[in-house]
């Protein structure tokens, strides 16, 4: 399903604020979960886009760390930092 295909639907806010993100968009942009959406305001209204971002993963690890290794480390740091946003 292309975005061509949610133009128009809507989603309901609950009552605690929240907001279900349709499948078809999450697959699109390969949303997962614990990932971070960011919301931007402009001119034309709101805007969400994803914040998360992957791609540098493992760009600062030796080149010499298997692959499991560099997983476990992820998975680490991954637990570090909501362990952290839940103090806050």
């Amino acid at each position: 399903m292309s975005t061509d295909d949610i133009e128009g639907k809507t989603t309901r806010i609950t009552r605690k604020g929240r907001v279900t993100i349709p499948k078809s968009l999450r697959e699109e942009f390969g949303l997962e979960v614990a990932d971070e959406i960011r919301w931007q305001v402009d001119e034309d209204g709101i805007k969400v886009r994803k914040a998360t971002q992957s791609a540098g993963r493992g760009m600062l690890v030796d080149a010499d760390i298997t692959e499991k290794k560099r997983e476990e480390m992820a998975a680490e740091m991954e637990a570090s930092i909501r362990e952290r946003r839940q103090i806050e």
